[in-house]
């Protein structure tokens, strides 16, 4: 599974600072890239719902990073909507994943009122196991 994952070094340096939202999309493109058996770069497309401002827009630059996707090449899009999730496709097949965040996991954000305790918080999450974190829609 970590040979998927982008660091959280190489993250923040892309970034330019460590928090949940883009540790979330770090994993999250990590496991649609995985789930749906697609090379980085230009074999999926990516919706992003929802994460229109900061600091859940930086969930963004994490999907990004992990899959490779950019708004240059046009195969990811921000569509508002009042609850986060992040709709994969592979390109080649149609196959599709759709990640939604748990109840546990929107509680434990909504919690997180400083810079620190984020940090905090972000260093937990890359450590979670994906089925914590994320409900899975699959048409695989």
């Amino acid at each position: 599974m970590m040979s998927y994952r982008t660091t959280l070094k190489e993250a923040v340096k892309f970034h330019g600072h460590l928090g949940p939202y883009l540790v979330l999309g770090l994993l999250a493109g990590a496991l649609a890239l995985k789930k749906l058996k697609c090379k980085k770069y230009f074999a999926l497309d990516v919706k992003v719902f929802g994460a229109n401002k900061k600091p859940k827009s930086c969930l963004i630059d994490g999907l990004q990073l992990s899959t490779g996707a950019t708004y240059g090449k046009g195969n990811i899009r921000k569509l508002n909507n009042p609850v986060i999730k992040i709709k994969f496709r592979n390109r080649i097949n149609n196959k599709t994943i759709t990640l939604k965040f748990k109840d546990s996991l929107v509680q434990k954000l909504n919690k997180v009122k400083t810079h620190r305790n984020s940090e905090v918080l972000a260093r937990k999450l890359y450590m979670e196991d994906y089925s914590e974190l994320f409900n899975l829609e699959s048409s695989i």
